[in-house]
């Protein structure tokens, strides 16, 4: 699903041409707090029923609150622990059509219902994770998985 305001064309041909627009975005820009404010910002104004976007950044055994898009979010998330610490322990994406149904779920927005967490990894070292949360379930699928792990590969290479 996609901000039909902006968006015209189908699912896949949306996030191509958001894919574009991020790699426009970072071309240039070296710095990593600068470059993951636009990625966040672009991804929540593309995406409609989503209540939070943004990045955490790996630091030791743990997550730190990066740039992000929503309500004040949790700071710390060791790994291993809800969406965004499994996916960074794992270095894999996590998709959660039900937030309440997986194991050891924080709960920083009440709101939330489902999520995705894709890592972002460069040259084999875990830089942080992308999370995106909706308020309602079942919001993403195997298009948003594969397109957004494509977002973070794009990103990955100006962070």
């Amino acid at each position: 699903m996609f901000n039909v305001e902006l968006y015209k064309g189908t699912k896949e041909e949306n996030y191509e041409l958001v894919l574009k627009q991020l790699a426009a975005l970072v071309e240039d820009e070296t710095d990593r707090i600068a470059n993951l404010s636009n990625a966040a910002s672009l991804l929540n104004q593309f995406l409609d029923q989503v209540n939070w976007v943004g990045f955490y950044l790996s630091a030791g055994e743990e997550l730190v609150l990066g740039p992000f898009q929503g309500l004040p979010a949790c700071v710390r998330i060791p790994f291993g622990k809800g969406v965004c610490g499994s996916s960074a322990l794992h270095r894999k994406t996590v998709r959660v059509q039900d937030v309440h149904l997986f194991p050891g779920h924080i709960a920083c927005d009440a709101a939330s219902q489902s999520e995705i967490v894709v890592p972002i990894i460069k040259n084999e070292e875990l830089i942080g994770v992308l999370d995106i949360d909706s308020p309602i379930k079942n919001r993403f699928d195997e298009m948003d998985q594969l397109m957004l792990e494509k977002y973070v590969d794009i990103l990955a290479k100006h962070i």
